[in-house]
């Protein structure tokens, strides 16, 4: 097995290892640092898109930024259109996700979502090059396609049932993606705070739709969303709580009047008639 290949089956492994660390949401230091093998620092971003670490004779990754000047998208058979560096299509980073098309190297893909902090998807391949659009096609692939290369250092081409199968885990994964997005931008808006009580342990915040998911206009927006501790979330959820339209929290009727210890009086009846914290207007606009 050579290095390329043995480097990129760790820095796959570290990536297991790490997520749930980070609930797949990596800060860029972290990604930026990278980890240690044999004594060599193996860093998995740089300040470019299209990132090569100089062990490696293929790129390890591919970031897109938030608010960053490529537009990458999923198409309309659920692939990943990625971007080009720039408009040269014979740019060394350019050239070098088309060696990867060519070898079928496995690659990460790291997902900007809010500024610093990363959704890390891998294994994905570079599917198709479109130079007339400068592009490339991604898709995102199972654990189980690493096996070969563990094995003999190859990806076999794909066939049709496995083509099917990209896709289905590429649309599997813009639902994750989206969902994650939604969590991290509401959270971010809010500075990582609940809106009612203000705890600030990010472990145990929500980002809650205000208007629901059944609701015609309860899209996961910044703007439907509100970030809660667990316990207002699923109080908001089942109605004990509300919010008025000039941002005042208001506590059910009955739930006022109900005696029940400090967590019910301290956690909800005290919040009646509070403000709640509004989303950071500098924040909101860079998302």
């Amino acid at each position: 097995m050579d290095l390329d290949t043995q480097i990129r089956l760790a820095a796959f492994q570290w990536l297991e290892t790490q997520s749930p660390l980070y609930e797949d949401v990596f800060p860029r230091s972290i990604l930026a640092t990278g980890f240690n093998f044999e004594k060599m620092q193996i860093p998995l971003v740089s300040p470019q898109g299209i990132f090569r670490p100089r062990q490696l004779a293929y790129p390890i990754s591919i970031t897109s930024a938030p608010l960053g000047p490529y537009d990458d998208s999923l198409d309309e058979s659920g692939y990943l259109i990625y971007k080009y560096r720039g408009t040269d299509p014979l740019h060394r980073d350019n050239v070098g996700l088309r060696e990867s098309l060519f070898h079928r190297i496995p690659l990460i893909y790291f997902h900007g979502i809010i500024p610093g902090k990363y959704l890390a998807i891998w294994p994905v391949f570079i599917i198709h090059d479109n130079p007339a659009t400068f592009s490339f096609k991604v898709a995102v692939d199972d654990k189980n396609a690493l096996d070969q290369l563990r094995e003999s250092s190859i990806i076999e081409h794909s066939d049709d049932s496995s083509d099917d199968k990209r896709r289905y885990i590429t649309a599997l994964v813009k639902t994750r993606l989206h969902q994650k997005t939604f969590r991290e931008k509401v959270l971010y808006a809010y500075r990582n705070q609940c809106a009612f009580c203000r705890l600030k342990h990010q472990e145990l915040l929500d980002a809650a739709h205000i208007l629901p998911d059944g609701d015609p206009e309860g899209l996961p927006t910044v703007n439907n969303g509100i970030s809660l501790c667990k316990i207002h979330h699923a109080a908001f959820d089942k109605l004990f709580i509300g919010i008025r339209p000039d941002y005042v929290i208001e506590v059910r009727d009955d739930i006022l009047i109900e005696s029940d210890g400090p967590m019910l009086l301290h956690g909800l009846q005290e919040l009646h008639g509070r403000s709640i914290i509004r989303p950071a207007l500098t924040r909101v606009r860079q998302l």
